[in-house]
């Protein structure tokens, strides 16, 4: 790989130097990686910001109602929060901890969407304490709880529409047998129920995540059309994002396009994006601890992570690249495993490296989206900080855990 060419898998503005070593958001990976330790997350600020515009503006030279929702599960997170409010975003949450931190990073509540199939009635009462803006409500079970809770409370009424795209089936929330939302033979009866006691803004629907193909977007949109004449249009979010540097993920752009193609004239048009947002604009790095040749089977190389940071390959074979921060490319076959007492903690398959060794700063691109989301204290690993860097400045925006902050909650 020649020096400063990256593909378009690492975050926005990255590059190798002049030594090969890549940089994240005008930061040196490998000093990063001495100065915050490993593993860590690493986010390029100006990516996100970067993508949030792409967004707005896609949409604003389509349409004249519209709204751009951060789908916040994505990376929950105080900062990321704090800077999609800042360019005019909206967010969804989808439990009353995501609620608070979005609360936390300046979030108007008014401009906040409360997901969740099951919501309790505490994070129920707690949205309503803040006067969250709008409930996309799931179930009859739970129009029962606001309209005793709350009634005349704003809400979307979510629809399973028995649209199926291609996506691996963990991420999928669009077919008829889905946990999520009202299928269409019990919708008319939802909204007649939704109606009664509380405003029934609009409809929502989501297909799924890592959505390659647009065309049952445009599908979508008709269905809800179909179902009634509401002020607001949620079509979800689910776009794709490139894992690998052979994905072609469509355009904002594009996506803008087929999501308004079906909808009426004079409704707000809802998006959700949330991996599209962050996903690419973060990278995780790692230290290599044992490297592990087996001959004529496999070489091992072993970082001080794994399924405690991200857990996507295992929870459904997600794919990534992994590199040596300062010796892109190489010709060894690797398999990256992670450090947990699981033989399912692998990271990465088949990667080609150049000379692993014990000391050598690992990355792998593309981890912004749900690997601090889903970071969990498995085999009691403390999870790692996340890293903001901007114009060769890294600050951190959420500490490492520490061994005591696994016992604090010790009675």
């Amino acid at each position: 790989m020649a020096v400063g060419t990256l593909s378009h898998v690492y975050p926005l503005g990255s590059r190798l130097d002049e030594a090969g070593r890549l940089e994240v958001g005008g930061c040196d990976v490998v000093e990063l990686a001495r100065e915050f330790g490993t593993p860590a997350y690493v986010y390029a600020e100006e990516d996100i910001r970067a993508r949030a515009r792409a967004y707005m503006q896609a949409f604003a030279a389509r349409a004249e109602r519209f709204e751009v929702v951060y789908a916040g599960k994505a990376f929950p997170c105080t900062a990321a929060f704090r800077l999609l409010a800042a360019e005019g975003l909206c967010c969804d949450v989808a439990s009353g901890g995501e609620l608070h931190l979005a609360l936390a990073g300046g979030f108007a509540p008014g401009r906040i969407y409360m997901h969740g199939n099951n919501k309790t009635e505490h994070e129920i009462a707690y949205a309503l304490e803040h006067g969250v803006g709008h409930f996309v409500v799931d179930s009859f079970d739970e129009i029962d709880r606001l309209e005793r809770m709350a009634p005349g409370q704003r809400v979307l009424l979510r629809v399973t529409p028995g649209i199926r795209p291609s996506t691996h089936d963990y991420i999928a929330t669009g077919q008829a047998d889905s946990k999520f939302g009202f299928g269409l033979d019990d919708v008319p009866r939802a909204v007649e129920r939704a109606s009664q006691r509380l405003e029934l803004r609009g409809l929502h629907a989501h297909l799924g995540s890592q959505v390659f193909d647009l065309e049952p977007y445009e599908k979508l949109a008709e269905v809800l059309t179909e179902i009634g004449d509401y002020p607001l249009l949620n079509l979800g979010g689910g776009l794709a994002i490139a894992y690998t540097a052979g994905d072609e993920p469509p355009s904002v752009e594009a996506y803008a396009d087929a999501l308004l193609r079906g909808a009426p004239d004079g409704v707000t048009v809802l998006c959700e994006p949330g991996r599209s947002l962050v996903g690419n604009a973060g990278v995780t790095i790692y230290t290599v601890g044992t490297v592990k040749r087996i001959p004529d089977v496999r070489t091992y190389v072993a970082v001080d992570g794994g399924m405690s940071d991200n857990l996507r390959p295992m929870l459904y074979g997600a794919r990534y690249e992994a590199e040596i921060a300062e010796r892109f490319g190489g010709d060894e076959l690797c398999t990256i495993a992670g450090m947990h007492c699981e033989s399912g903690d692998i990271l990465v398959r088949d990667v080609l490296l150049d000379d692993p060794r014990p000391g050598d700063v690992l990355v792998t691109p593309a981890t912004g989206a749900y690997g601090h989301a889903m970071a969990n204290n498995y085999n009691a690993a403390p999870r790692p900080p996340v890293i903001f860097c901007s114009d060769g400045d890294a600050r951190v925006v959420v500490r490492r855990e520490t061994y005591d902050d696994l016992t604090v909650r010790d009675l």
